[in-house]
């Protein structure tokens, strides 16, 4: 266990030693994850791209744009996900359900190597849409990845910590791996079926599972008082988690 602590300590002081974005992932291949975030500037319907005016993303596709403008291309083929995003609750919608205006992430994977225009031919896996105007967190997030130890019940379940964003594993220094959270009536929980989602009970969480736990809270509490507030997002199998 003491090994285990140290090890998580390394990771988090390392992501704080190179700036990581908010997610830590440690990959070893050649291939990464481009986020892409913005609005779309055109009615998708059936077309080979999406024509985004991009305006974030992750450190990949921010490092990607620099010198580029923000209206650009993204191509997507027959493999495309199209994922709606209501209130928290995720639905597999069709090409033609996204809007002008819509919010939208563009979810590419290649070569690290690869330039921009390289990275928009290919086509993306997925594309989230949270519509015209979705709603904004105001406290900060705390992500939780990790095994889950025993079956939720009585509002509480357990994890084994593996992973989470840089805020999380700060707070989780020092600290046992085994972790309790706590959630309520109000929170989602999706299962993953590949790229697939579906919201499911908490029940059907299967002890061994790799979960993520998402939690807004503020800024200053503390990793106990964080694990009071009830998780607004509970994921089973969570891609790219």
């Amino acid at each position: 266990m003491r090994r285990q602590l140290v090890y998580l300590t390394f990771l988090a002081l390392a992501v704080l030693a190179v700036g990581a974005s908010s997610t830590f992932a440690a990959r070893s291949d050649a291939k990464v994850l481009y986020l892409f975030n913005g609005r779309l500037l055109a009615d998708a319907g059936g077309s080979p791209t999406l024509f985004v005016d991009v305006n974030g993303g992750n450190r990949a596709a921010l490092r990607k744009l620099i010198g580029q403008g923000d209206d650009q291309r993204f191509a997507v083929d027959a493999n495309t996900e199209y994922i709606r995003w209501t209130r928290g609750v995720p639905t597999v919608v069709s090409e033609s359900n996204l809007v002008a205006g819509d919010r939208v992430t563009v979810r590419v994977r290649t070569d690290r190597t690869a330039s921009l225009a390289q990275i928009e031919a290919t086509p993306a896996g997925v594309v989230t849409d949270r519509g015209p105007n979705p709603r904004f967190a105001n406290r900060p997030l705390w992500l939780f990845i990790g095994t889950l130890d025993t079956p939720a019940a009585n509002h509480h379940l357990t994890l084994h910590i593996s992973n989470g964003n840089l805020r999380a594993l700060r707070a989780m220094l020092g600290q046992p791996l085994d972790q309790t959270f706590a959630y309520n009536r109000g929170t989602i929980f999706v299962l993953w079926q590949g790229r697939v989602p579906q919201v499911i009970s908490p029940s059907q969480l299967r002890t061994g599972d790799r979960i993520s736990v998402r939690i807004r809270a503020p800024r200053s509490s503390s990793l106990a008082q964080a694990e009071q507030v009830p998780a607004n997002h509970i994921g089973d199998h969570e891609p790219g988690a």
